[in-house]
């Protein structure tokens, strides 16, 4: 007979388990900020701010200072305006009817006007307000629309405000013939200067 002999199978072991890789070490805390740190950083927000400031203002003041550098500059050199000549050719002595106003020239600031055996200009300024008076042909007078001061045809003050008779400006003839109005020249009744010879032309 044969006899058996009974093995006990032992249970194979399972494999061990790999080690766990160690977790990483958490980051270190910051510091808390000590009183010197805050004051410093303070300090230097303020100084930016300040400096900020700083350079505004000193821009502005070089932008003032320039601006009245630049203003004393132009002062020197006045405005050039383009005035109108004052010398003015009105035609020839025979275009000119007794007793008539020839208007114009009022754009320049005269009438010219045959009468009595003359011929003057008249400065279209009343002297009362610097206003144009106009020339009504019907009542033969020079009528100021602003006060209502009349003058009459050799330009004499008759009505209205105004305190005196209206200018004449200097008159000549010209080398060519023509009537030469110079208003760089002017004449005043009430001072005796419209017997000035420089004042009318005879015709």
């Amino acid at each position: 007979m044969r006899q058996t002999t009974n093995v006990t199978e032992t249970p194979t072991a399972a494999p061990p388990k790999p080690p766990l890789r160690p977790r990483p070490a958490p980051p270190p805390k910051a510091p808390a900020k000590t009183g010197k740190e805050r004051r410093f950083f303070l300090l230097a927000l303020f100084g930016a701010m300040f400096g900020t400031w700083i350079a505004v203002a000193w821009t502005a003041l070089t932008l003032s200072m320039l601006g009245m550098v630049l203003g004393t500059v132009r002062f020197l050199f006045p405005n050039v305006l383009s005035e109108p000549p004052s010398k003015v050719k009105a035609g020839f002595p025979d275009q000119y009817e007794e007793g008539k106003v020839v208007d114009r020239f009022k754009d320049q600031n005269f009438w010219v006007v045959r009468n009595q055996g003359i011929i003057y200009a008249l400065s279209t300024t009343c002297t009362h307000l610097g206003c144009t008076p106009n020339w009504l042909e019907r009542e033969e007078k020079f009528k100021c629309p602003c006060h209502g001061s009349g003058f009459k045809i050799s330009g004499v003050n008759f009505e209205g405000p105004a305190p005196r008779p209206l200018e004449r400006w200097g008159i000549s003839i010209a080398e060519d013939g023509q009537i030469l109005v110079d208003k760089s020249k002017k004449f005043q009744k009430e001072m005796g200067q419209w017997d000035n010879p420089e004042s009318y032309i005879k015709v």
